[in-house]
């Protein structure tokens, strides 16, 4: 397991827990706006704590931290992941996945064995735009969308999300309800720059955002 980084404790992470997240070396998309760029070469070394240290980190606040978070980069990339995550869980503790979708296998292996308390799947985009937003070709958007069905109907609470990103406008949030067919869950929250400022959106967006989770309860405004 290549860990980059180990945030000890957070509140905002996983929904209603107190939480560790561990962020996994390497991704397989490119996002302009990405605000781990330092984590996306899965063959840099990673720079974070050896996996023993963070153990033994969550064995001594295992009576404080109720939940591990797995984010990145991409977690699913990693190799390891099943037995690292079934080490986590032999301490009593919930796992939350975050994820860009692009490995469907990965996602239903981890569902069916029972690994997983919660999921949070990243929607770049319009799935004709994913090229432009995320650099990911046809392959990779049939493997997402695959990924989508497998959250629907994979019995564990989740959350699909999409960030507002400079390269996208409020017009195309109705196209991914429709490119993948969400019926509940989906959260848009706004960009931030590496200085976690927002990025300034103009008022008919915010207008139209505002119609769209009004019109549809299923969709859920996030810090704008």
């Amino acid at each position: 397991m290549k860990i980059a980084g180990f945030v000890k404790t957070s509140f905002v992470d996983f929904p209603g827990k107190i939480a560790s997240v561990v962020f996994t070396q390497g991704c397989n998309l490119r996002c302009g706006y990405c605000h781990n760029p330092g984590l996306l070469d899965s063959r840099a070394a990673a720079a974070g704590i050896p996996p023993e240290q963070l153990f033994e980190y969550l064995y001594w606040r295992k009576d404080l931290i109720e939940a591990v978070v797995f984010s990145g980069g991409e977690p699913t990339l990693q190799k390891d992941l099943d037995t690292f995550i079934r080490e986590v869980k032999a301490l009593n503790l919930l796992i939350k996945l975050d994820t860009n979708g692009t490995n469907p296998q990965a996602l239903a292996r981890l569902i069916e064995n029972r690994l997983l308390d919660f999921i949070a799947m990243d929607l770049k985009a319009p799935l004709g735009d994913y090229e432009r937003i995320a650099k990911a070709g046809p392959a990779a958007t049939a493997a997402i969308r695959e990924s989508v069905e497998i959250v629907k109907a994979g019995g564990v609470p989740y959350e699909f999300r999409t960030t507002l990103c400079p390269e996208l406008t409020a017009e195309d949030i109705p196209v991914i309800v429709s490119d993948f067919a969400l019926s509940a869950n989906y959260v848009i929250q706004n960009c931030r720059d590496a200085e976690q400022k927002k990025f300034p959106r103009s008022e008919l967006d915010l207008k139209r955002l505002a119609e769209c989770s009004e019109e549809n309860s299923f969709v859920n405004l996030r810090g704008f």
